[in-house]
């Protein structure tokens, strides 16, 4: 690993945990939520785990996992692709698949699950675009995409592609707005509301 790759890296965990103090109104400090915030330790072990991956050495990546996984109740699969600053809100129960990918500024809460549908090692999870929102409990199954500003309402199972600027609930989730987690909105989920 070169100098400045780690410079960069440290870059991004200071801006994760500023994204932390602007959507959480009750962290008091970064030392606070780089010390009790499981989502952050869970991306910082995550970063670790993805590095070894990419070089293909073996059992040690998901040996962090695995540790980062008792550590903090959040099971991120090596393999899965993080944008920048996402944000596991308290996290317990959240698992993500080997194929996932996560774009930038998303937002995921506790129980969710982006899990695969198909045995064969392919493309097996979803892929969620910028400024994702997915409420607790909600499940995104299979290679889907979910387009960017999409709201996923607590609980909801998506199995199908969402667009951008929607928000979809349900099981199985139907599309009831188009307008999605707008800036200043993302947080509103007593707010969905259908078309």
């Amino acid at each position: 690993m070169t100098v400045p790759r780690i410079d960069k890296q440290s870059k991004t965990m200071w801006e994760l945990i500023q994204a932390y103090r602007k959507y959480d109104p009750a962290t008091k400090s970064a030392l606070e939520i780089i010390l009790l915030y499981p989502g952050v330790k869970a991306i910082f072990f995550h970063r670790i785990a993805h590095f070894l991956y990419k070089q293909k050495i073996p059992f040690l990546p998901r040996a962090i996992a695995e540790f980062s996984r008792f550590l903090t109740g959040i099971e991120i699969h090596p393999g899965a692709k993080i944008g920048k600053n996402l944000i596991i809100d308290h996290g317990m129960g959240v698992v993500i698949g080997e194929t996932a990918e996560i774009g930038n500024q998303c937002i995921i809460y506790h129980g969710v699950t982006l899990g695969g549908v198909d045995l064969n090692p392919v493309k097996r999870h979803p892929t969620l675009g910028d400024h994702v929102v997915v409420g607790a409990g909600a499940k995104i199954l299979g290679n889907i995409t979910i387009g960017d500003y999409v709201r996923v309402g607590a609980n909801s199972v998506v199995i199908k592609p969402v667009p951008a600027h929607s928000t979809a609930t349900g099981i199985p989730a139907q599309i009831v707005s188009r307008k999605g987690a707008e800036p200043g909105r993302e947080l509103q989920h007593n707010q969905i509301e259908s078309e």
